[in-house]
C-alpha cells in the first residue's frame, strides 16, 4: 500500500482530535441559554399543562430559563414546523402528543414538516385510552359487548372526535380485532362526543380517561377496559383490552423531541434531565392527577414506540380509508 505523507495525516489527526474534544464540552455545557419548549396546542390544554410541569423542573435543574411557547394550529403542524426549522442545538424543543409524530403523516397527504426527521428525546407520559359505554348498554365486560355486537350487527354506535382522531382509530381497531360491526358517529371534538355518550345519543366511546373520569366516578359511564398494554394504576381493577383481544393497544402519549440533526450527545443530556424530572414524587403525583403515568423513556424507546404506533395506526387508516384533508 502506498505510504501517505505525514504532512497530510497530521492535519487530519488534529481536526479529529478537535472534534472529539469539542462535542463532549458542548454537551456538558448544554443548555447554555434560554430553552424554548414549543407546544403545538393552545395554552390551557392538557398537553400545555404537562409541558409546563416538566419545563419548571428542567429550569430548576439547569439553572437556565425554560419557557413554554404555544404555537397552535393545523392539527399541531404550525408548532411542529417551527421546531423543524429551528437550529439543531437543543435550545428549541417540541413537546407534543401522538398526532404530531404519528397520525398526521398517515392522515394528511402533505405536511409542512417531516415527522420522521425529529430526533426523539423521551416519551414523557402515557395515558390509556378507555372503552366507555353508556349505562343503558347491557354489556358488563368486553366479552359481553363483543357477543352482543356480533348478534346485533350495526345496532350499536360509537362517538368520535372526528375522522382520524384516536377515538375513531381506536374504535376501528376494536371492530377489526373483535370482528364486529358498530356504526361510527363523528363529532367535532372530544367534548361533544363525550356529551353525546353521557346523554345516551351514542352507546360507546374510546377516549383518554382524563375528561371522563368524573363521570366514571359518579357512575354516569361504565369503563369496560383500558387500552394500555397492561392494567394501569389510574384505574386499578379495570382489565386491559389485550386480556380479551391480545395485541390491542390504544393510548395517548406526550413526548419531547429535538429539531432534525440535533447531536446525540445533546439529546442524551436532554433525556437524562427529563427522566430525572418526571421521577420526582410530586411530578408523578401531579401526572396521575391528570390521568397520566410518568415515563421518562430513552430516545431509543421513543423511536421504537413511534415505529410501532405508525405500523398499528397505519393498518387502521388503510382499512378505513381515513383522510384528514
Amino acid at each position: 500500500m502506498k505510504n501517505i505523507p505525514m504532512d497530510r495525516i497530521l492535519p487530519a489527526l488534529l481536526t479529529a482530535a478537535a472534534l472529539a474534544f469539542a462535542l463532549p464540552v458542548n454537551a456538558q455545557d448544554y443548555p447554555g441559554r434560554l430553552v424554548r419548549v414549543v407546544v403545538p396546542y393552545p395554552a390551557g390544554s392538557l398537553t400545555d399543562t404537562l409541558a409546563r410541569l416538566v419545563a419548571e423542573k428542567l429550569q430548576g435543574k439547569w439553572g437556565q430559563p425554560v419557557i413554554v411557547e404555544n404555537r397552535a394550529g393545523a392539527a399541531g403542524s404550525v408548532g411542529a414546523e417551527a421546531v423543524a426549522k429551528a437550529a439543531p442545538d437543543g435550545h428549541t424543543l417540541l413537546f407534543s402528543p401522538t398526532g404530531t409524530f404519528v397520525t398526521n403523516k398517515l392522515l394528511y397527504a402533505k405536511l409542512p414538516y417531516d415527522p420522521d426527521a425529529f430526533v426523539p428525546a423521551s416519551v414523557v407520559a402515557i395515558a390509556p385510552v378507555v372503552l366507555l359505554v353508556h349505562p343503558n348498554v347491557a354489556a358488563q365486560n368486553v366479552q359481553q359487548l363483543i357477543a352482543y355486537a356480533k348478534a346485533n350487527p350495526d345496532r350499536l354506535n360509537y362517538a368520535s372526535s372526528g375522522v382520524g382522531g384516536l377515538p375513531h382509530l381506536g374504535a376501528e381497531l376494536f371492530k377489526s380485532m373483535g370482528g364486529v360491526r358498530i356504526v361510527h358517529v363523528p363529532y367535532q371534538g372530544t367534548a361533544p362526543a363525550l356529551a353525546a355518550l353521557l346523554g345516551g345519543q351514542v352507546d360507546i366511546l374510546f377516549d383518554a380517561v382524563g375528561a371522563a373520569l368524573p363521570s366514571i366516578r359518579a357512575g354516569k359511564l361504565r369503563v369496560l377496559a383500558v387500552g394500555s398494554e397492561k392494567r394501569t394504576p389510574i384505574l386499578p381493577g379495570i382489565p386491559a383490552m389485550s386480556e380479551v383481544l391480545p395485541g390491542f393497544v390504544s393510548m395517548v402519549w406526550v413526548a419531547m423531541a429535538a429539531p432534525p440533526k440535533t447531536p446525540a450527545l445533546i439529546v442524551n443530556q436532554l433525556y437524562t434531565s427529563i427522566a430525572e424530572a418526571v421521577k420526582q414524587p410530586e411530578v408523578v403525583k401531579r401526572m396521575l392527577d391528570l390521568s397520566f403515568e410518568a415515563i421518562g423513556g430513552t430516545p431509543a424507546e421513543m423511536a421504537l414506540l413511534i415505529k410501532q404506533e405508525t405500523e398499528r395506526w397505519g393498518k387502521v387508516v388503510r382499512l378505513t380509508g381515513a383522510k384528514a384533508d
